[in-house]
């Protein structure tokens, strides 16, 4: 039996399967009525639920090629394990999401992002795609054919990616601080002031009158200051979630380290967050940023909330991201496993449906919003796996209306 990470829902597959190279995953596919590939089971939507065989692709062969400003990266490899590759050769990514334990197809494949204004997601990073298609063919598609901005954000719903090529930059270093106690109003009111103050930044809130922001610097880059806000720097190391011991948290007070042990939140050799939980996550247009903060502050949400995040995102250009052509903040919510959370989802999306929201497809949502690619998607969609071979009861809600 076969839970997502956080143990809220079982998978419907009616086998796993993991096969050990890629011809394995070709005649897996093939010979599958249905399927659908599983990576670190982040998702709390049934986004890669299939009632066939599901893939994993954790026994795949570690694939790490690093050319001169590319790396080409077997799916099933976590995050965590491509970061210690680059930082050992001098190379980064640029981005990180704030749990480095997913896998890269896993988080490329739904858009899975870090923060930061000029940050983009991690699906922005990627400039070639290994596709295993319904019939088992192996296709590859490269940065500027025409479908690839559709193939790289795919919810899995087109085949299973087994490598991507990723972008790299140089690998740098990065100190953290956390800001206590700033006035939420400060956020509303000086929105880009606060989000502009360092190379990524998380304000973590619970919707009372104030937040904690997490600072990620650059080093070299200028001082990150938040005084003027009222707050004041964190004299110990404090967790995303009030009350939560902090060790399972990558080094703050300044400390500076490689970007991949400060970018993510969240150390890679301890269990992340906070366990058994429930996530949603919505995104609005940047410049609606402060309205949409406002709204949101003037709703409650009692004991089922454990932790918010807001953070801001750069605009790419993949079909179903949620920062498609237009840069975003994303507003995540961190819940108890408890039912009334779907009332919650419905209320968030009433409060921020001035702006247009999109909901992060592997979160809970009550609907997943305006997807302007949407179309071109599902016409893809049809033409690749005109059978349906990788869909289920969730993909077909959200695809089948664009049809």
């Amino acid at each position: 039996m076969t839970t997502n990470w956080a143990g809220s829902f079982t998978f419907t597959a009616d086998r796993v399967e993991s096969p050990t190279s890629v011809d394995d995953v070709r005649r897996v596919v093939a010979a599958a009525h249905r399927a659908h590939v599983l990576g670190a089971g982040h998702s709390f939507s049934r986004v890669a639920d299939t009632t066939g065989t599901l893939i994993r692709l954790d026994a795949l062969p570690e694939v790490v090629e690093l050319a001169a400003d590319t790396v080409r990266v077997s799916a099933g490899t976590r995050l965590a394990g491509l970061a210690e590759r680059l930082h050992a050769k001098g190379f980064a990514l640029p981005a990180m999401p704030s749990l480095p334990h997913v896998t890269v197809a896993g988080a490329v494949a739904t858009a899975t992002h870090g923060s930061g204004d000029g940050v983009g997601t991690l699906a922005d990073l990627v400039r070639s795609v290994d596709l295993v298609t319904a019939d088992g063919d192996l296709v590859t598609y490269g940065y500027g054919d025409p479908h690839f901005d559709g193939v790289v954000v795919s919810l899995g719903a087109l085949g299973v990616v087994v490598a991507l090529e990723l972008a790299v930059v140089p690998s740098f270093d990065v100190e953290q601080r956390v800001v206590a106690d700033v006035p939420l109003a400060a956020l509303v009111e000086r929105f880009d002031d606060v989000f502009s103050a360092a190379y990524s930044v998380s304000a973590f809130t619970t919707w009372g009158d104030t937040a904690r922001v997490w600072l990620k610097r650059r080093v070299g880059d200028p001082p990150a200051d938040l005084a003027w806000t009222g707050g004041h720097d964190a004299t110990v190391p404090l967790h995303p979630v009030p009350g939560q011991p902090a060790h399972h948290c990558t080094a703050q007070l300044g400390e500076p380290g490689p970007w991949h042990e400060r970018l993510p939140h969240f150390r890679a050799d301890f269990t992340p967050s906070f366990g058994r939980e429930l996530q949603s996550e919505y995104f609005v247009a940047r410049e609606h940023a402060p309205e949409a903060l406002a709204a949101l502050s003037r709703l409650d949400f009692g004991d089922l909330l454990l932790t918010s995040e807001i953070r801001t995102i750069a605009a790419d250009r993949q079909w179903l991201s949620p920062t498609f052509e237009r840069a975003g903040v994303a507003f995540h919510f961190t819940w108890r496993q408890d039912e009334a959370v779907h009332a919650e989802l419905a209320r968030i999306e009433d409060a921020l449906a001035p702006w247009r929201p999109r909901a992060h497809w592997g979160k809970l949502s009550a609907h997943p919003g305006t997807h302007p690619g949407l179309p071109r998607f599902a016409a893809l969609r049809a033409a690749l796996d005109p059978a349906g071979k990788f869909g289920n009861a969730t993909l077909e809600a959200w695809l089948s209306p664009a049809r």
